[in-house]
């Protein structure tokens, strides 16, 4: 059976205002590939598909032996064939933004059913911020506006909620933890900035960082109703 890898959280490229830098994250999904120069496609469907993002994206990836492609919805998609050519890559990375603009488009063009097909052929999912509470049943988003709300209609590859940018956006814990204890969303994974957590299949396999001193976050309620918050220690790439 196909191993299954989506890789997703608060962190992956590296970002600095638009431009973006391919750091530990990426080049760890990379080697998982067993490729010299693996695909990886960009879907920047969060944030309109802008082009500062998209031109970042491949700048970052020149410099690196990765080959990079992308996929834009906006007009049009730029590919006849979008299910061929995401069956095509190695790894998809999707980028932050609005998660709910995100899910509304991708659903209008099919990419809910495409991205499950490329993810069961074995092609890595990745993302961050959006792109990671995308993948799972859902999050806390600011997509409505500046008010953070729960978004529950993630695509649900991964049973999960999903809780990014745990340390750096201090409204994000206090109701990540409020919508699992209110059974708005199920059980779910957090992370703080820089650092993802890698799924083969459904189960977590390890949380990854590319900066020290960051965690992610099991969390859940008891059998008693009780919310626990579990630390995990993510293994620290370089």
């Amino acid at each position: 059976m196909t191993e299954r890898h989506i890789i997703a959280g608060s962190g992956g490229f590296q970002y600095s205002n638009w431009q973006m830098r391919v750091g530990p994250i990426i080049r760890y999904a990379a080697e998982l590939t067993k490729k010299k120069q693996p695909k990886i496609a960009y879907i920047g469907t969060a944030t309109g598909d802008a082009a500062p993002r998209v031109s970042s994206f491949y700048d970052a990836c020149s410099r690196e032996n990765l080959v990079p492609s992308h996929l834009e919805l906006f007009p049009l998609p730029n590919h006849a064939n979008v299910e061929k050519f995401l069956l095509s890559q190695d790894i998809i990375w999707v980028g932050g933004g609005s998660v709910v603009n995100l899910l509304a488009v991708w659903r209008a063009h099919g990419l809910d059913s495409i991205l499950r097909e490329a993810w069961e052929h074995g092609v890595i999912l990745m993302g961050s911020s959006a792109g990671s509470i995308c993948w799972n049943i859902g999050g806390t988003t600011d997509s409505f506006g500046a008010e953070l709300q729960p978004v529950t209609n993630g695509l649900g590859f991964l049973p999960y909620a999903s809780g990014v940018h745990y340390d750096s956006e201090e409204r994000r814990r206090p109701l990540f933890q409020k919508l699992i204890e209110s059974d708005v969303l199920p059980e779910g994974y957090a992370t703080d900035d820089g650092v993802s957590l890698h799924f083969i299949g459904t189960k977590l396999h390890q949380a990854v960082s590319d900066t020290s001193g960051k965690n992610a976050y099991h969390v859940y309620k008891t059998a008693q109703n009780t919310l626990i918050e579990d630390v995990i220690t993510p293994t620290l790439l370089s």
